[in-house]
């Protein structure tokens, strides 16, 4: 049976319309996969000689044991976001008399070749060999070597799981990214030291090799798992049922407070509350009102204040970014509709102004708290603030004007780059380039309150000029109306 699979599969390949644009694919995929294996080789065989020179008073295999809780962790969210499990057409065999248990196995036998499998034995090979060849007992570091290998098949099964469970909400990778943040947060802090944990394992496997069992049963417990995972999902009708759900409405009589403005802030809120792409602009926002702590708490940019406005501007503009770069492809999939109705463009515009206004004040708010590692960081978060009110919200909606590609809102959040283009490139240089540039100039010339001052004048200016500026930025959203009505047309 396995062998009519494989035949069924070959036939597949050859015989699919994008055959030639997968054989350019798998070409240039081998040749990115030959030079990992290269790297990883390389690691491999310099890895002794190099921690021996490194550190000769340490044995080298105890240096690997103490970093393999990072590496567990570090494949673990690489496999996540990069591996899937192999699938096959199946829906025309389920009709066949063929056990859903054959399909299965297949499936999950199929996934241990993946590449992710064999590469990290290029390293862990060479320096297996490298011990057994400086007078380490062979058997012990053979039995070491499998319970590596087990260790790669343990994390390959961990992953699906963690995806079959992680697919069924919003943001899938925020589970695994807390996760993985929390195990190394405690490990960091050593409130508990997984790293340690897992060495003294690794160690014990390497002294008794009866307790290679462990292993084994873990991996035989997982591939089960697996198994009892997919097989409920092998029914004909499984992806024929409709999904239900409720959809919870929300009260947004306070957006009648902005006047004629009101409908459109209505639809932009409804739109990012309702939709995978646009909800994770929401969830950003936690990230980029913490951004601040990743740098902050830490000697070395207390040091550099000129770095400051840098992290104000993106703590204070997180939401202006992720929101404000696909503006109007947001609404590409009804954008025709929209231009074919009775409004002011400028209402439009003006709408997804007030809102990435409106964030902006609200993290400069809640990033308050700052503060407490310097009155330097509040004031370059406030100069930084009005610099983002002022002059990033013109310069996203000018920069909306040359968006052409077409933004599916119903695709998942995570790793999406539908939509993206040069503009969200580019844009970046002006946004976050240019204000750093002039606040490191102005503070090495005359210090840092004058530079927060220069900042945050800019920002005045262009709050001055907003109504000059609309007038102009909606001049250019009519001059290229139809070239995006006929850009977000094409599905491709």
């Amino acid at each position: 049976m396995i062998k009519h699979f494989l035949s069924l599969e070959w036939l597949s390949f050859f015989r699919s319309a994008s055959f030639g644009k997968s054989i350019a694919i798998k070409i240039l995929m081998g040749f990115l996969a030959l030079y990992f294996i290269a790297i990883f080789l390389g690691l491999g065989l310099v890895l002794y000689p190099a921690l021996t020179e490194a550190f000769p008073d340490l044995d080298p295999l105890n240096i690997v044991n103490s970093v393999l809780f990072y590496w567990i962790i570090g494949d673990l969210l690489f496999r996540f976001f990069f591996q899937k499990l192999p699938v096959m057409v199946v829906k025309p065999l389920l009709v066949l008399p063929i056990k859903r248990s054959k399909i299965v196995n297949y499936v999950l036998g199929k996934s241990l070749t993946s590449f992710f499998n064999f590469l990290h034995l290029f390293a862990f090979v060479p320096f297996a060999i490298t011990l057994i060849l400086k007078g380490y007992p062979t058997a012990a570091v053979l039995i070491w070597l499998l319970a590596i290998v087990l260790t790669i098949l343990i994390i390959h099964f961990l992953n699906f799981i963690i995806e079959s469970f992680s697919s069924e909400i919003e943001l899938s990778f925020l589970p695994i990214i807390s996760v993985a943040g929390g195990l190394f947060g405690l490990n960091y802090f050593k409130i508990i030291s997984f790293s340690s944990i897992v060495a003294n394992g690794f160690e014990r496997v390497y002294e008794l090799p009866v307790l290679i069992v462990v292993p084994i049963f873990i991996l035989i417990g997982l591939y089960l798992f697996n198994f009892k995972i997919l097989r409920k999902k092998l029914f004909l009708d499984s992806g024929l049922k409709e999904k239900v759900a409720e959809i919870s409405t929300s009260n947004l009589d306070w957006t009648k407070n902005f006047g004629d403005i009101a409908p459109f802030m209505q639809l932009d809120l409804k739109l990012i509350w309702r939709n995978k792409r646009t909800k994770s602009s929401v969830w950003m926002l936690v990230m980029g009102l913490l951004y601040g702590l990743f740098f902050y708490p830490q000697d070395t940019y207390q040091n550099i204040p000129w770095f400051f406005v840098f992290i104000g501007i993106f703590s204070t503009g997180i939401f202006l970014i992720n929101f404000g770069q696909f503006i109007p492809a947001w609404d590409s999939g009804y954008y025709k509709l929209l231009m074919s109705q009775n409004i002011k463009y400028e209402q439009y515009l003006k709408s997804k102004f007030t809102l990435m206004a409106l964030s902006v004040a609200i993290l400069f708010v809640l990033g308050i708290p700052y503060v407490f590692f310097g009155w330097k960081i509040l004031l370059a978060h406030f100069a930084a603030a009005i610099y983002n009110v002022g002059v990033n919200t013109h310069l996203m909606l000018y920069g909306g004007s040359f968006n052409r590609k077409k933004i599916d809102l119903s695709q998942k959040a995570a790793f999406n780059y539908q939509g993206t283009g040069a503009v969200q490139w580019l844009i970046g240089i002006p946004l976050l380039i240019m204000p750093l540039g002039i606040f490191a100039l102005f503070y090495f010339l005359v210090g840092f309150e004058i530079s927060c001052l220069i900042i945050a004048l800019f920002g005045v200016i262009g709050i001055v000029f907003h109504q000059k500026l609309m007038n102009g930025i909606t001049s250019k959203y009519l001059k290229s109306k139809y070239i995006m009505i006929d850009a977000f047309n094409q599905n491709n």
